[in-house]
C-alpha cells in the first residue's frame, strides 16, 4: 500500500466515481490509476467499488471504511510536510482557498496581493462556488481553506474564525422609486417589487426569506445568480431591485442607487474555515493575518492543535472598520 494509491482512491471518490475525471485531476494516465487501484485491492483482498461493466457503479462497505482512513493518513502526511517545511523557513508552495464568487471578487484581492507581496513564490489558487460546494471541498482535503459567510452560526465544518461582518445593500436603477424617495424603503416595500438576489435566497432557511416571512410576508424573488456583478448586471437590465452584499457595490456603480438594509435584515459573518487538527503553513497563517489582523495566530494556530473552538473570539469588525495590516516592507 502506498500513499498514491490511496490519494487515486480518494481521488476516484470525489470524481463522483469517474477513473477518466480523476485521472485527470491526479495528472494520471487512466490505466495508470485503474492499475494502482487493482493492485491496492489485491493487496487489501477485496473490492474497494462495485462494479457495473466497466465502470464504478459504488463504493463498498469495506470501500467506505478504507476512504474514511485513508484521507486521515493523507492529511496526517501533509501536516509532516508542512511541519518540515516551516522548519526549513521555506517560502514557496500552493494556497488553495475555496469560496463564494462575492467573497473571491470584492474581499478576498486585497489580502492576496499583501500574501503575494510577503511571499512571492507563493502560488494562490481560487475555487469559487456555493456554500455547500465551499465545504465539500474542504472536508475532501482538496483546499487549504474555505471563506464562506452565514447569518446565524457558524459553519459545523472544521475550525471557523470569524474575520468580519457584514450587512446587505438595496440596489436599484437610477431614478428608480424606491431609492428617489429619500428614506430607508421598508419590507412591505419590497414585498411588493420583483428582487434579484443570490442562489442563497430560494432555501428555506434563508436569513432573506426568514425576514420577510417573521411578519408575513413572502418576497417576490424574480431572479438568482451565484455572482454579484451578475446581479448588478440584471438590475441594470430592469429585472428587478437588487438585494446583495454591501462590499459588492463599488465607486464605479454610479449607475445605480443603492440603499443600507441594515434595519431590514440580520447582519452576516464571513468565517475563515480550516480542518480540524491541520498544520498551516506560514504563508497560510499570514493569509489569514492579512484577511483577519484582529486575529492572533498564536490563537489560531492553539486552535488548531487542541481540535477546540476557543472560548470566544475577539469581537468581530464591521466590513466598513476593518482593520489593516501595514504592507511588508521587502526592500
Amino acid at each position: 500500500m502506498t500513499l498514491i494509491q490511496l490519494r487515486y482512491l480518494i481521488a476516484i471518490a470525489d470524481s463522483g466515481l469517474n477513473i477518466t475525471l480523476a485521472a485527470e485531476r491526479v495528472h494520471a494516465t487512466q490505466p495508470g490509476l485503474s492499475k494502482q487501484l487493482r493492485q491496492l485491492e489485491d493487496e487489501l483482498g477485496f473490492q474497494l467499488f462495485v462494479r457495473k461493466g466497466k465502470s464504478l457503479d459504488a463504493v463498498t462497505h469495506g470501500g467506505r471504511h478504507v476512504l474514511e482512513r485513508a484521507r486521515t493518513i493523507l492529511a496526517e502526511a501533509a501536516n509532516i510536510r508542512s511541519i518540515a517545511a516551516n522548519l526549513r523557513k521555506e517560502a514557496r508552495g500552493e494556497l488553495r482557498i475555496a469560496t463564494t464568487h462575492t467573497q473571491a471578487r470584492f474581499a478576498l484581492p486585497a489580502a492576496i496581493a499583501a500574501l503575494t507581496l510577503r511571499y512571492p513564490q507563493v502560488s494562490v489558487h481560487l475555487q469559487p462556488g456555493s456554500d455547500s460546494e465551499v465545504l465539500a471541498r474542504l472536508e475532501a482535503g482538496r483546499v487549504d481553506l474555505a471563506v464562506i459567510s452565514s447569518a446565524g452560526a457558524p459553519p459545523d465544518t472544521g475550525i471557523a474564525l470569524p474575520a468580519y461582518s457584514w450587512h446587505r445593500a438595496i440596489v436599484a436603477p437610477q431614478g428608480h422609486p424606491l431609492t428617489s424617495s429619500g428614506r430607508p424603503p421598508s419590507l412591505d416595500e419590497l414585498a411588493a417589487l420583483p428582487l434579484v438576489s443570490y442562489e442563497s435566497s430560494l432555501k428555506a432557511d434563508s436569513s432573506l426569506r426568514r425576514a420577510f416571512e417573521a411578519i408575513g410576508l413572502r418576497p417576490h424573488i424574480a431572479m438568482t445568480a451565484g455572482d454579484a456583478d451578475l446581479i448588478k448586471t440584471y438590475v441594470r437590465a430592469g429585472l428587478g431591485i437588487g438585494v446583495l452584499a454591501e462590499m459588492a457595490m463599488l465607486d464605479s456603480d454610479t449607475d445605480l442607487d443603492t440603499l443600507p438594509a441594515d434595519h431590514l435584515f440580520p447582519p452576516c459573518t464571513t468565517w475563515i474555515v480550516l480542518r480540524r487538527e491541520s498544520v498551516l503553513r506560514d504563508y497560510v497563517l499570514e493569509f489569514i493575518t492579512q484577511f483577519a489582523p484582529h486575529l492572533d495566530r498564536r490563537e489560531v494556530a492553539r486552535a488548531l492543535a487542541t481540535d477546540t473552538q476557543p472560548p470566544e473570539w475577539p469581537a468581530v469588525p464591521h466590513w466598513r472598520e476593518r482593520p489593516t495590516v501595514p504592507p511588508p516592507n521587502v526592500a
